[in-house]
Order: structure tokens, then sequence, then C-alpha cells
């Protein structure tokens, strides 16, 4: 009897151990991300074009990961200060960083210093949204498309102008890669501020503007449009012809994306990577991105990183070439 009784309990213990090693591995293998709100840094001031995505994607990633994802707007020097504030967060996966891609193939070539190092402190996680640029023009410019403009600014040399949001922006930068490929001379004139308004009144001549707020300029009548720097010419813009028509092969777009402090667990960023992913098929959400003239981007975090030495390469050469600073 006692030798019964004692193999009972040696089977119950034996069963309740490997229940308890069952419970233990089922409870390793569940992931606990995320467990508390995440938070992400945006590089622009509410109400600017980074924010309004950032939290449309946002509020989708809320939903499908079951927690409060909060927007943290941090503005300043072009998205470095948001960039320098994640690169030095915990990389736990609780915080992420919004930009532009600009943030990572311009800011690293234009200032010559930075707190942090772009491609050691911060990896990429997700892509949101891209547009491409359309270059304007007032409506007494002469040229109409971008072959008069070349033609015309050939025939004289440094009259015609175009301006842009600052140096080293992207609306300098395709306009210089444009006149270097083509060999023309126009005088490059920087704002701090939006050059709408004189480039409406005739002020200046032209302008690279995203094309989200530059097609209501153009529907309007108030400007023209001269070229779309994107692949193919833009469905809202059928007539005008692209960059890479006097250029060819060449196209550049401007696009968001998400980053994280390095080290995150990879885990982590490939669910995150997945849930915009996600969130850029979404029809309701599509939708609204294709309302404001840009279109959903979901990418890998490897074609993400591609895309961002891809533009490094065109835009650091054009800097190195003009010798660009902002510092």
């Amino acid at each position: 009897m006692r030798s019964t009784t004692l193999i009972k309990k040696m089977l119950g213990l034996m069963l309740g151990l490997a229940g308890s090693l069952a419970t233990g591995l089922a409870g390793a293998q569940t992931p606990e991300w995320p467990s508390k709100p995440i938070r992400i840094v945006v590089g622009f001031a509410p109400g600017t074009p980074p924010d309004i995505f950032a939290r449309m994607y946002g509020d989708y990633a809320s939903r499908k990961l079951g927690v409060p994802v909060l927007i943290d707007n941090k503005p300043g020097t072009a998205g470095n200060l948001a960039s320098d504030t994640v690169a030095k967060a915990p990389a736990d996966g609780y915080t992420f960083l919004y930009n532009l891609s600009t943030a990572f193939t311009i800011n690293p070539y234009i200032y010559s210093k930075l707190p942090f190092d772009p491609e050691k402190d911060l990896v990429p996680v997700a892509t949101t949204m891209r547009q491409g640029l359309v270059l304007i023009a007032n409506t007494k410019f002469p040229a109409k498309t971008i072959r008069d403009l070349v033609a015309a600014a050939k025939e004289k040399p440094g009259i015609y102008s175009h301006a842009s949001y600052g140096a080293g922006s992207p609306s300098q930068l395709i306009v210089e890669s444009l006149k270097d490929e083509v060999g023309i001379t126009m005088l490059h004139v920087p704002y701090r501020a939006s050059p709408i308004a004189d480039l409406v009144g005739g002020q200046v001549d032209t302008l690279m503007e995203p094309i989200a707020t530059g097609y209501p300029l153009i529907s309007s009548g108030r400007v023209q449009a001269l070229a779309y720097s994107g692949p193919t010419r833009h469905p809202a813009l059928p007539d005008v012809p692209t960059l890479s028509e006097v250029m060819p092969g060449f196209s550049m777009m401007s696009w968001h994306g998400i980053w994280a402090p390095a080290n995150t667990p990879p885990a982590v960023l490939n669910r995150f990577n997945a849930v915009f992913v996600e969130a850029s098929r979404d029809p309701d959400l599509a939708k609204r991105i294709k309302d404001l003239n840009s279109e959903p981007l979901g990418v890998s975090r490897t074609e993400m990183t591609a895309m961002v030495r891809r533009d490094a390469e065109i835009y650091s050469r054009v800097v190195k070439a003009r010798n660009i600073r902002v510092d």
C-alpha cells in the first residue's frame, strides 16, 4: 500500500511539474509587448502634414495593438530635435520617431555636427506615405513645361529664379540636380517661411512644391505646373510631364517613416512594421491619404533601409557638389 501511495504521489508531482513547465513555456512565448502606452515623437508642430499623418497611423496602431499611442510633437532644426530625443530614449519598444525621410537623407550632410548618429543610434521601422513634388511657376512665367524652362534658362542664363524652403531643402536640391543634369543656370532664392505669396506675386519665378499643397494652387489657376518629380505622371496632372522626361531615370519622392532607438527588440520592430504595412493597405485610411494627393506606403524594413540609402546617395551628391551647409 505504501509503495502504491508513494508511486501515486510521485506521479502527481511529476504531472504538476510538467504542467508548471508547460505553463511557463506558454507564458514565455506569449508576447508581452505592448503592455503600456506607446509614444511617437513627431519632428514637426501640430497641424503640419507629418503630425496629421502620424495621428492617422497612430490611431490605427492603437486599435490594433490595444494600447494608447500618444503623439509627442518636438519641432525644431528640420526634425533633428525629435530624432535626438528618440535616439537617447530607452530601446524598450515604447518610444518611436515619426519624421520626414530627409532627416536621414539630407540632414546628416547639411549639418556639420549632429548630437546623435543617424545610422548607429536609430533604426528604420516602417514607412507611412509618400508624395511627389511639382515644379510650379507664376502665371506670367514664359515657360509652360519643363522643356520650355530648360530652353528659356539656356537662352538667358541666371535671369530666372527658383525659390525654396531654405538651403538644403528638397525644394532646392531637386532643382539643383536638374540644373546640373541639363546644364542651366538659375538664381536660388531661399526662404525661411513659405515662398508661395512671392511666387504668385511674381517676385520669384519657380518653386518645387509638394503636390499636396501645390495642387490646390494649380487647380485654382493661381500658378502653373511645369513638371512632376515622381516616376510617372500624376493622375491629377496627366498633362504635366515628369522631370525624367528631361532627366532620364530621375525621380524623387518625399516620404515619411517611423524609426526606433537602436537595440529595440527585433520582434517589436517587426510587429510594429506589420501593423503599419497593414494600415497602409486599409481602404479607409488609404482613401484619407489619397484625398490629400498623397499615397499610402507600406514596405518592409529592408526596403525602407534601401530607400534611405538611395535618396541619401542622390541628395548627398548635390550637397557636396554645391557645398551646402546650414550651420
